[in-house]
C-alpha cells in the first residue's frame, strides 16, 4: 500500500504542479542560462546510490566548493533560490525520483555518499527504508538554513547541532515505517510550511505515541536553542 501511495501521489502532483514547474525552471535557466535542474547522486536503500533530481537554488558548479551544509545567508543560493527553498519548491521534482522507485514520499532524507560513509553502525538502519521527500526529521529541521545561518563553518555546525537528533528521528521511522505514519507526516509537512509550531505540537504528539526518548521529544518540540552534542546513535 506504501508504494501505491507513492505512485499515484506522486504521478498526480507531477500533472497538477507542472504548470508551476514549468514556471518556476524557465525563471531558473533564464537568470544564468544553464539547467534549471541539479542532479545529485544520493545514497539508495540498502546501499549503492541514485540520481537525486533538484530544482537549482544555487549558483552553478556549487556543489564542487567542497561544503555540504548549507546556511540560510550562504552566497551561493540565487536570488531566485532564496524563494524556492522558502517554499520548497526545489523537493517536488522528486517526486519523479518517488515515481521511478528511487524514493517514497516519506523516508529519511537521502544523504550524500560522502556523508553515509560517516555513519555510525546504528545509523545504517536509515538505508533499511527508501529515502524520502519528508520525515520527521524534515519537519522538525524544516529551518535548518536559520539554524546553520551565521555558523563559520556549516558543516562542523550540522553534525553537533543535527545530525544526532536528526539520525535518532529517521531510525525512529525506520523502525515504525507504514502508511499510520506516513499519512499525518504528508499532512504535517504541509502544515509547517505555513504554521511551523503546530506541526511541531504534532510530531510531539507522534513521537510519543512511538514511545520516543524524552529528550528526543524536547529538542523536537523547538521551543529551547539547539546546543551542540557528540551523543550519536
Amino acid at each position: 500500500m506504501k508504494r501505491l501511495l507513492d505512485i499515484v501521489a506522486s504521478a498526480t502532483g507531477l500533472i497538477v504542479l507542472s504548470p508551476v514547474l514549468a514556471v518556476v525552471l524557465f525563471l531558473v535557466w533564464r537568470q544564468d542560462g544553464h539547467s534549471p535542474f541539479y542532479i545529485a547522486e544520493r545514497a539508495a536503500r540498502g546501499g549503492g546510490s541514485f540520481r537525486m533530481i533538484k530544482i537549482r537554488s544555487m549558483v552553478v558548479n556549487a556543489d564542487r566548493t567542497g561544503v555540504e551544509s548549507t546556511g540560510a545567508a550562504d552566497n551561493r543560493i540565487t536570488p531566485l533560490g532564496h524563494f524556492i527553498r522558502r517554499w520548497k519548491i526545489d523537493e517536488v521534482s522528486q517526486l519523479w525520483n518517488v515515481l521511478r522507485g528511487d524514493m517514497s514520499l516519506v523516508g529519511p532524507r537521502p544523504n550524500t555518499l560522502r556523508e553515509v560513509a560517516k555513519y555510525t553502525p546504528a545509523e545504517r538502519g536509515l538505508l533499511d527504508v527508501r529515502p524520502g521527500i519528508t520525515d520527521l526529521a524534515s519537519i522538525v529541521f524544516s529551518d535548518e538554513g536559520d539554524i546553520l545561518r551565521d555558523e563559520a563553518d556549516p558543516d562542523a555546525a550540522y553534525e553537533s547541532l543535527i545530525r544526532p537528533w536528526k539520525s535518532r528521528l529517521g531510525l525512529l521511522y525506520a523502525r515504525n515505517a507504514g502508511l499510520s505514519l506516513d499519512l499525518p507526516l504528508i499532512w504535517l509537512t504541509i502544515v509547517a510550511i505555513v504554521d511551523k509550531e503546530r506541526a511541531l505540537r504534532g510530531v510531539g504528539w507522534m513521537l510519543a505515541r512511538l514511545g520516543a526518548e524524552p529528550d528526543l521529544i524536547a529538542v523536537s518540540r523547538r521551543d529551547a536553542p539547539l546546543t551542540p552534542t557528540r551523543h550519536m546513535p
